[in-house]
């Protein structure tokens, strides 16, 4: 007998208490052991319409809903006793009739509409109905993006104030496809299984059904039930994380889009398919390293020896621990060391006019970024990223500059980390022997030149060696550069995932109006937001401009504590703000409120039963079902500090870009509700987004 799991029931088992799921997590090992179990008792549901569901006393209150046929047992739901029934009442479990996928149909409630005469002086008003959008459809093409039979008319009749509501109830390849077409893309059918096909095999079951072959994955679904998207893999996520790649390749889409998910799976699958391979998933920070390796943990729970033959961490931080393994513990330069041998070196070099702090960043941003050793290199390097421009004198008189530079660093031992990737790319190519077989980078946007140039020299050359996750929108860090001159060219095989998963309709909607509707690369690749739809609905986000820090403070404390009557848990809240300057506004705020907090730094995770208070930069990568953004002042967001350090306007752009992307990534931190205030003249980024 099979025995499977349902989304629904590991969304269920999550919103109970510790004990509850505690006692349901018991239940459950005690079927997988033995559905039929002596003293387990099976109680028919008299009002559903599927006779095969059967409510389990867990105890006095909580009934777990399960499907029972003689060959599968399926865990649906699980709730306290009137609203488990309710849920089991309202659904069925059917094959449907044209996709052949196993689908759990809601039931559609019939409504007959009772007419009130008015009695009115004159003719009464008659508002004006809303166009369906579907009405012209034939019901095979509906049938075609597996809309359940039952719900063909009400789909139908489905206009711009009823769609999300309607889709809501829908199985998920049906809502998915008409949110598609409501927004003028024409989505794909879905697949039709072959005639006597298991249901349950069908690529969209799979999202929604797993089977669990042993106690030991079961255990670890139910561990896990808040990252259900590590376990269920939508269809198109799963082709591309199956898929033979004959170069590169690179998967975006929006925040909540799941790339990280399908990174994940495909460092997994590589992993499987080779079995004496070294596979490494990496990302740009120990957080989010951290982050990969609890999900990896998640996912392998059942395959340690599998994770033996894997890496999972900061890309600096596995340079790290190769460059010593090759050269010694490596003595690594940061901008502290290097201010003072910038100054002293422009001292040495009257005819230069810029200033330092412009010599500063075009050495790191390109002399060091490219490891230009010669004059000859750095007269003729493409200066990406950098509006000012610069004769062939001016780059001549600056290179003598960085001539010093280079020659003081070398003195003294230091190498910086694009040194360290470039020392490491050329012994592992005269050696002819890499450390690892396939490298798949999460968060590739934020990924710098020369950790680009190490991956492409230990796996780029041969098939399915490399393969990115990222959104051009959330570039914080990095300069745009192009990959294809360093060897890595992904046209042809870049994919754009526009299923949203994480983010309400209305926060992803607020979001994509900080960005354009599409952004290419240096090489012209484009990642287009157009199409991009989110699976269920929320309120609308919430942007306040307080008169002061006090007000923002108490406004901020009352919403909070109004997170927490809604029923949401603190360490589903985050607040987040611009920089370490604006913490103690982040910080008061909470105090105020009297719930427990953590302030979360480079090396710290959120913690249980805590608000996460977080600047931008550190939330990256991080999710909460409820988040503030604080703090979005005028001289904050963009930041004041920022603009006045700019030695030619021609910059200002980039930073007003990369400033929009980091308010971008702290709103879509958010799953359900969304508060954005400021505590004075706010940022010109909120008018934007109203």
């Amino acid at each position: 007998m099979d025995f499977r799991i349902a989304d629904t029931f590991t969304d269920s088992l999550a919103r109970l208490t510790p004990d509850e799921q505690k006692s349901v997590k018991q239940t459950a090992f005690d079927l997988q052991m033995n559905p039929m179990t002596p003293g387990m008792s099976f109680h028919p549901l008299k009002k559903s319409r599927d006779k095969n569901f059967h409510s389990i006393r867990i105890n006095d209150d909580i009934r777990l809903i399960v499907h029972k046929t003689e060959t599968s047992f399926l865990l649906c739901f699980v709730d306290h006793h009137d609203k488990a029934y309710a849920w089991a009442e309202r659904r069925k479990l059917e094959v449907h009739p044209k996709t052949g996928a196993a689908q759990l149909v809601e039931m559609r409630e019939r409504v007959e509409e009772i007419v009130i005469p008015r009695y009115v002086d004159g003719p009464a008003e008659t508002p004006k109905a809303k166009p369906a959008l579907f009405a012209n459809l034939a019901d095979d093409k509906l049938l075609s993006y597996g809309v359940p039979p039952d719900w063909l008319e009400e789909v139908k009749r489905a206009n711009e104030d009823t769609l999300l509501e309607i889709a809501e109830r829908l199985p998920s390849e049906a809502s998915e496809a008409l949110l598609e077409l409501a927004t003028g893309n024409e989505p794909q059918t879905a697949p039709v299984a072959p005639k006597g096909a298991d249901p349950f095999a069908h690529p969209d079951a799979m999202r929604r059904f797993r089977v669990m072959a042993d106690i030991d994955e079961l255990k670890a679904a139910l561990d896990f039930p808040w990252d259900k998207w590590t376990v269920f893999l939508h269809p198109a996520q799963r082709q591309l994380v199956e898929r033979d790649y004959s170069g590169p390749a690179r998967v975006s889409g929006s925040a909540g889009t799941g790339k990280t998910i399908v990174a994940l799976h495909r460092a997994v699958h590589l992993a499987k398919r080779s079995p004496e391979s070294r596979t490494l998933l990496a990302t740009f920070s120990d957080t989010l390293a951290n982050a990969l390796h609890d999900r990896l943990r998640r996912l392998l729970a059942t395959e340690p020896r599998l994770a033996e033959r894997m890496e999972v961490g900061a890309l600096n931080a596995v340079a790290e621990r190769l460059y010593a393994q090759q050269f010694g513990k490596a003595k690594i330069a940061n901008a502290a060391e290097l201010r003072p041998i910038i100054a002293s070196a422009l001292a040495e070099s009257p005819e230069v006019k810029m200033p330092a702090s412009f010599l500063a960043s075009e050495w790191w941003e390109i002399v060091d970024a490219n490891q230009l050793s010669t004059w000859e290199a750095y007269r003729d390097v493409k200066r990406l990223g950098r509006k000012t421009r610069l004769s062939e004198k001016a780059r001549q008189e600056l290179w003598a500059v960085f001539e010093r530079v280079n020659r003081e660093l070398a003195k003294q031992g230091w190498i910086t980390r694009a040194g360290m990737f470039a020392a490491l790319a050329a012994r592992f190519k005269s050696t002819g022997r890499a450390p690892f077989d396939f490298v798949v980078i999460d968060e590739a946007q934020d990924i710098t030149p020369s950790q680009l140039a190490f991956v492409a020299t230990i796996a780029g050359a041969k098939p399915d060696g490399l393969f990115f996750a990222g959104d051009l929108g959330q570039r914080i860090f990095q300069l745009p550069f192009s990959w294809k001159a360093l060897g890595v060219d992904i046209r042809g095989r870049s994919r754009t995932l526009t299923v949203n998963y994480r983010t309400t309709h209305q926060i992803r909607q607020k979001a994509d109006r900080l960005l354009g509707p599409e952004v290419s690369d240096v090489d012209g690749n484009a990642e287009s937001r157009k199409g991009t739809v989110s699976v269920f609905n929320g309120p609308e986000p919430d942007i306040r401009r307080l008169k002061n820090i006090g007000a923002e403070r108490d406004d901020v404390a009352a919403w909070l504590k109004d997170m927490q009557a809604q029923g949401v848990a603190p360490h589903e809240m985050g607040v987040i703000v611009r920089s370490d300057a604006e913490l103690a506004r982040a910080s008061a705020a909470v105090e105020a409120s009297g719930l427990p907090w953590r302030l979360l730094d480079a090396s710290s995770a959120s913690a249980h039963g805590k608000v996460s208070v977080a600047t931008m930069h550190l939330a990256k990568g991080l999710e909460f079902r409820s988040v503030a953004v604080m703090a979005c002042d005028d001289d904050i967001v963009p930041l004041q500090a920022r603009i006045d350090d700019i030695a030619d306007e021609a910059d200002l752009a980039e930073v007003y870009a990369t400033e929009r992307h980091l308010l971008y990534v702290a709103i879509t931190r958010a799953r359900d509700h969304l508060l954005i205030t400021s505590g004075g003249p706010a940022s010109e980024f909120l008018d934007d987004l109203e």
